[in-house]
């Protein structure tokens, strides 16, 4: 008998935004609004959607022992996600500095603070086998990553979005059952992040499909690739085949690949096979995207019902 449905090994940042008229130059100083602190991080984001959809989830991160660790620890504990594995100490809070001007265009600056000292000596058995889905990003260290698949039990089933993308040593990548890649995270893995298919040697094709065959090539169990509004792929041993998306009003895109991998992480340990699950979590991604911001964007599983209606 699992403890969790859903455990997130992860980041927990808090957004520190501030709308601006433009933003400044090398050099220059410009007035902005008044600051808006919002609870964020890949992993806090990823712990909260699915619990929001019903999912038993919980997080293990590291935060400051400071006010924005308190915020964070409210927040994920209000949504309903078990803090018992969220750490204290090493370092401030992390939190990414967001400056928004009015056409939505940002610019971020991301200081990891306590993340990044989350480490191979906090990755514990016990948490992780008390998991049917473990869940991971690379916003803390890639040693801590690999630890983590080093210690899953067997039977405990490994979802990793390499974001921010990097290279992905062999042993992480095989036990990634998907890895999840939106287009730029694909192209990073690939080696080329820049070309758009124009058949230069070497080069990433632009057809989607290319890009989750030949990351399957590299070794993960299966594949998804996320398209925004045209829904994904998805990929494993029998081919690969597409899910469609639900025509929404977009509002904010903010976090909405974390909603994404969170509920596809759930409905896999649910037992449903990965085009089901894939097809679940893109109707997810869009209930998000139809509000601002990131957590408080995240549907409960009775709005997602409702894009079907």
């Amino acid at each position: 008998m699992y403890d969790y449905d859903l455990l997130v090994v992860g980041s927990a940042n808090a957004d520190l935004v501030v709308g601006v008229e433009r933003r400044p130059g090398a050099g220059e100083t410009v007035l902005g609004g008044d600051l808006a602190v919002h609870p964020g991080g890949k992993g806090a984001n990823q712990a909260v959607a699915a619990a929001r959809l019903g999912a038993r989830a919980a997080l293990l991160a590291r935060v400051g022992d400071d006010g924005h660790g308190r915020l964070l620890r409210d927040s994920l504990r209000s949504a309903g996600v078990d803090t018992a594995a969220v750490l204290t100490g090493g370092a401030p809070t992390g939190v990414a500095l967001i400056t928004v001007d009015p056409s939505g265009d940002n610019s971020i600056v991301v200081s990891p603070g306590a993340n990044a000292r989350l480490t191979e000596d906090d990755v514990r058995a016990e948490v992780l086998g008390a998991a049917r889905v473990v869940s991971a990003q690379l916003e803390i260290p890639p040693a801590t990553v690999a630890a983590v698949v080093r210690a899953l039990p067997e039977g405990t089933r490994f979802v990793l979005n390499p974001s921010p993308p990097r290279p992905l040593p062999g042993e992480v990548l095989a036990a990634c059952d998907p890895l999840v890649v939106n287009e730029h995270e694909a192209r990073v893995l690939l080696g080329d992040e820049e070309t758009g298919g124009t058949g230069e040697p070497g080069e990433v094709p632009a057809d989607p499909a290319d890009w989750a065959r030949r990351l399957l090539a590299l070794g993960p169990r299966s594949v998804v690739v996320t398209l925004g509004a045209e829904g994904a792929l998805v990929c494993d041993a029998s081919g690969v085949r597409a899910v469609p998306s639900v025509a929404v009003a977009a509002v904010d895109t903010t976090g909405a690949g974390d909603a994404f991998t969170a509920a596809l992480a759930w409905r896999l340990g649910a037992g449903e096979e990965l085009p089901v699950a894939a097809a679940y979590a893109a109707r997810v991604g869009a209930a998000a995207v139809t509000r601002r911001g990131a957590q408080e964007s995240y549907p409960t599983a009775a709005e997602v019902a409702a894009l079907d209606a």
